[in-house]
Formats: structure tokens, C-alpha cells, sequence
């Protein structure tokens, strides 16, 4: 069974009547789900993900001691600690005195500090340029069971990507680094019988590839370990998926270079061909740097377009 699913499972057996018969007043300002870290907030959890972290749990997200006293905050937590310890044969996790904790009450504003750096989602494009973009899916993943107000939905809709300004100037920094990782280093490297520079080489256009492409498709890049696996259920590009793989798989003999050389300029041929359909870059070349100073140079803000191009990156 998927994290998710056992989550919200759990509340509606067991969450929903113990907020409805103790905190009937506050119904209609919290929200509950399941968001965050961890991978069953992102749907990637497996049979393995079960070994650690993976348990019949919550958030209820309150708003500030405005409206939510910590008194009543306290209460709240008691009340969830005292739900049942197991279900459907998964054992909860006791919560931590000193915070941490992925399930139970948690504080919209802290919440959102964590994950974005603001209290209330509000966000600069300055701010933008420096979230990692693995915090800012933590910060909208996962799904909401209930939010009667409508407060952290909005939120998270508003959070739901960055603006295209921020996406352009990482897009353009991504592509100036597949270009000189792959199509300028890594044949040098092997011309110089460099085989491991060559192969860091290689990893440094992967990486480079796989943020393109999460950028192209307006998604998200996960934490690294997810990245392959999130990259395959995209709409477009996914089927780069295998080349990536390969490159990053292979030894750097003769021959096999020489084939990882055509393939990495198959790789750039097939975004570059997406960029244009997409009408973000006017660069007719076949070298990803080109394109990726005439994406900056789409930039509207100037500040931002006038950053080092790789600023982003």
C-alpha cells in the first residue's frame, strides 16, 4: 500500500472523528494531509520505503496564535498521540518532544519557513533564485484531505512553480553547462587519455540534462535519488531517460567514447529541437551554449537577466 493512501486512510477512520467530537470550533481554520518530506508524500514509495519512516500518520496544519492558541495547539497534539498506535498492520512512530516530526501538528507558518525561507508563501524573485527546488516540491506535494478555509491551498497554489523569469535564467545556466561538460570537455578529456575527468564530465551533463528537462516540462526537480523515476512520468523528454542512464553507466574505452560522444550530441539535438517548438530560444546552432545565452537574454526582468548567466545554477 502507497504512504498516501494508508494516510489518509487512517485520518478518515480515525483523524476526521476525533477532530469533529474535540475541536468542532476549529474545523473550519486547520487543514490536514500529508506533505513534505519523505517519499510517499511524492508517490515514489516502494516495498523498500517501508524499512524506515513509513507509518499510518498525518499533518494537521494550524494557522498562527492568532487564531490557533498554543494551548489549543497543545491539545490538539495530545489528542492526536492518542489515536491508535497501529493500523492495518503499520505501526505509528512515537513523536518526538523536541520537533521534527513529519506527522502531527505542525504550524503552517513553520511549515512554510522550512521549505521556502517565508512564513506565509510570499516570495521575491530573489527568493526564488536561491530555494532549492527539492524544498519547494516539499512544499506542495503530497495532497490535502481537508481545507475548509481555503488559506493553505492558496498557498500552495501559489507556490505550485516558480515564475518564468527564475525558470528562464536556471534553463539557460543548465544548458551552458551541458554544453561545455559535453560538448566541449568531454571529448578533450578523452583526447587526453583522461578517462575519469571524462566521466566526471559526463555527470556534470547528466545532471545538467535531467534540471533541463524537469525545467522544459515545468516540474519540480526532486531530490536526486528520485530524479530518474520523476523524470520518466514526464510529458516531454522522458525518453531521454535511457541514453541518460547509459552515458552514466558506460566505461570511456575508444570505441565506446566515441559512441557516448554521438550520443550526447543526440541528447542536446532533441532538447534543442524541443526549446524551439517551445519558442524559447531564436539560436540556430547545434551548441547548447548558444542557446542557453539567447534563453537569458528572453529574460525580462533586467536584474535577473544580468545576473551571471550561471547564477541559477
Amino acid at each position: 500500500m502507497k504512504g498516501l493512501e494508508l494516510s489518509e486512510k487512517f485520518y478518515l477512520e480515525y483523524g476526521a472523528p476525533m477532530i469533529r467530537e474535540q475541536f468542532p470550533a476549529l474545523e473550519s481554520v486547520i487543514a490536514v494531509g500529508l506533505t513534505g518530506s519523505g517519499s510517499e508524500c511524492f508517490g515514489y514509495d516502494d516495498e523498500l520505503s517501508a524499512d524506515h519512516d513509513f507509518e499510518p500518520g498525518f499533518c494537521i496544519f494550524i494557522p498562527d496564535e492568532t487564531i490557533i492558541s498554543r494551548k489549543e495547539e497543545f491539545a490538539i497534539e495530545r489528542a492526536y498521540s492518542r489515536l491508535p498506535k497501529e493500523f492495518m498492520g503499520y505501526k505509528r512512530s512515537p513523536l518526538s518532544p523536541v520537533g521534527g516530526n513529519r506527522h502531527g501538528v505542525i504550524r503552517i507558518e513553520d511549515f512554510l519557513r522550512s521549505k521556502t525561507g517565508k512564513p506565509d508563501g510570499n516570495l521575491s524573485l530573489s527568493d526564488w533564485l536561491f530555494i532549492p527546488e527539492q524544498s519547494a516540491a516539499e512544499a506542495v506535494n503530497g495532497k490535502l484531505f481537508r481545507d475548509d478555509s481555503g488559506y493553505f491551498s492558496a498557498i500552495r497554489n501559489k507556490l505550485s512553480y516558480m515564475p518564468e523569469d527564475v525558470r528562464l535564467k536556471k534553463l539557460a545556466g543548465e544548458l551552458l553547462v551541458m554544453g561545455q561538460s559535453g560538448q566541449y570537455n568531454y571529448p578533450r578529456c578523452i583526447q587526453r587519455g583522461d578517462s575519469a575527468s571524462a566521466q566526471l564530465c559526463i555527470c556534470e551533463f547528466v545532471k545538467a540534462t535531467i534540471h533541463v528537462v524537469f525545467l522544459v516540462n515545468k516540474v519540480y526537480e526532486p531530490y536526486y535519488k528520485w530524479q530518474f523515476k520523476a523524470l520518466s512520468a514526464l510529458p516531454r523528454l522522458s525518453n531521454l531517460s535511457a541514453d541518460l542512464e547509459y552515458l552514466i553507466s558506460s566505461e570511456n574505452g575508444k570505441d565506446e567514447a566515441a559512441r557516448k560522444t554521438g550520443v550526447v550530441e543526440s541528447i542536446c539535438f532533441s532538447i534543442i529541437s524541443e526549446l524551439g517548438k517551445l519558442e524559447l530560444t531564436d539560436y540556430s546552432g547545434t551548441e547548447a551554449e548558444g542557446h542557453a545565452y539567447s534563453i537569458n537574454g528572453k529574460i525580462e526582468n533586467g536584474d535577473v537577466r544580468n545576473l551571471h548567466i550561471l547564477y541559477a545554477v
